[in-house]
């Protein structure tokens, strides 16, 4: 178990002064009916001994908390600790009657006792309040062991949620490690389509590459980045396209300003993208057109790739389904906003639309890795 807690001592005694108090009360009514004078009944010294019948109690708190603490079921064992417990309940009941046997020959000096001896005194007050004590002794002791365990168990549940937040920011770094190789090598490879038949072409794609890793590893660290920096890669990546394409793709934007700042997962359109272009403008020889989308619509984020190629064919959902682009984007949505986000497919006829739905929210300064929130 975890670092002994034990109570604030001013509430432990706050407590009892009220209980000392309400005793009190109890025993004044209970000797004014039954006695003829009620100023006989010495108010002051009732209270007293009632404070300090429960004062003992309090003052003993903490030990009996330390005690339960250090001396668990969990490493002594049940036999061995109710064991304990039970000595330590004697104990403490031994300790409560001398002391209120001390209180009432102070109080009274000794005037209240009629006994014709002290051991049989002491026998009848002791006898008389063990039922007492050892319950309150099993109560402070119960006590502890029920706030322990309870702090106990939210420590853990803790813990377990930093763990399941540390697995999943792992998992998304692994899926965007395994982005970027994939994304890397299929430029790589329509750079090297080019090298012998448009070197200069070529060069330009290099040169254009360079950039584009530039911007993504200055922020190699971010999960999240505002739509303004996802677009200003894209824009990047795109450059290298048309160079590849020539005049057979055009691009469009229709973004909305309002969503300029709106967080997004880095790399997030990239795929998309490259899926269009890849499955809807290069099958085809008529030029190609992919737009890219950007609104606000209450406390969503609604993204769009529109292209107009092949459309969804059963061979092209075979193929995007299969991609390695798709389904990492998919696992990083997931892993991110967990049910809170959508992608699906639309057709447009020609063509295909790609709708991503999350959630609206503003990219702060500094949004780093700690910041953002992973869903386990």
């Amino acid at each position: 178990m975890q670092k002994a807690w034990t109570p604030p001592a001013r509430f432990v005694f706050g407590a009892a002064t009220l209980l000392g108090v309400f005793s009190t009360l109890q025993s004044y009514r209970m000797n004014v009916l039954n006695v003829s004078d009620p100023m006989a009944f010495d108010i002051w010294r009732t209270l007293a001994l009632n404070l300090w019948y429960w004062y003992v109690p309090a003052t003993l708190t903490s030990t009996i908390f330390k005690i339960a603490n250090r001396f668990s079921p969990d490493t002594l064992g049940w036999q061995r600790t109710i064991a304990l417990h039970v000595v330590g309940a004697f104990s403490f009941s031994i300790v409560h009657e001398g002391a209120m046997i001390a209180a009432r020959t102070v109080l009274w000096r000794g005037r209240l006792f009629t006994y014709p001896s002290w051991p049989s005194i002491i026998q009848r007050l002791y006898l008389q309040n063990l039922d007492w004590a050892l319950m309150t002794y099993s109560a402070i002791a119960g006590a502890s062991y029920a706030i322990g365990y309870y702090r106990e168990s939210r420590t853990r549940a803790i813990r377990a949620a930093h763990l399941e937040t540390r697995l999943a920011q792992a998992r998304l770094k692994t899926l965007e490690a395994e982005l970027h190789p994939h994304f890397l090598f299929n430029t790589l490879h329509a750079i090297s389509t080019l090298v012998h038949t448009q070197p200069e072409s070529a060069d330009r794609m290099i040169s254009r590459l360079s950039d584009l890793l530039r911007i993504t590893f200055s922020r190699s660290e971010a999960a999240c980045v505002s739509l303004h920096e996802e677009l200003e890669f894209l824009q990047k990546y795109l450059e290298i396209e048309q160079t590849r394409f020539q005049d057979r793709l055009t691009v469009g934007y229709e973004i909305d300003p309002d969503t300029l700042d709106a967080e997004v997962p880095r790399l997030i359109l990239q795929p998309l993208v490259e899926n269009a272009i890849k499955h809807g403008v290069a099958p085809q020889t008529r030029p190609g057109v992919v737009s890219v989308g950007a609104r606000r619509d209450g406390d969503r984020l609604l993204l769009t790739v529109r292209d107009n190629g092949v459309g969804l064919t059963g061979g092209t959902r075979a193929r995007l389904d299969g991609g390695v682009g798709l389904s990492n984007t998919r696992d990083r949505l997931e892993c991110l906003y967990g049910a809170n986000q959508a992608l699906n497919f639309l057709e447009s006829k020609p063509g295909l639309i790609v709708e991503m739905q999350l959630p609206f929210q503003r990219i702060a300064a500094g949004t780093d890795e700690a910041r953002v929130q992973v869903v386990a």
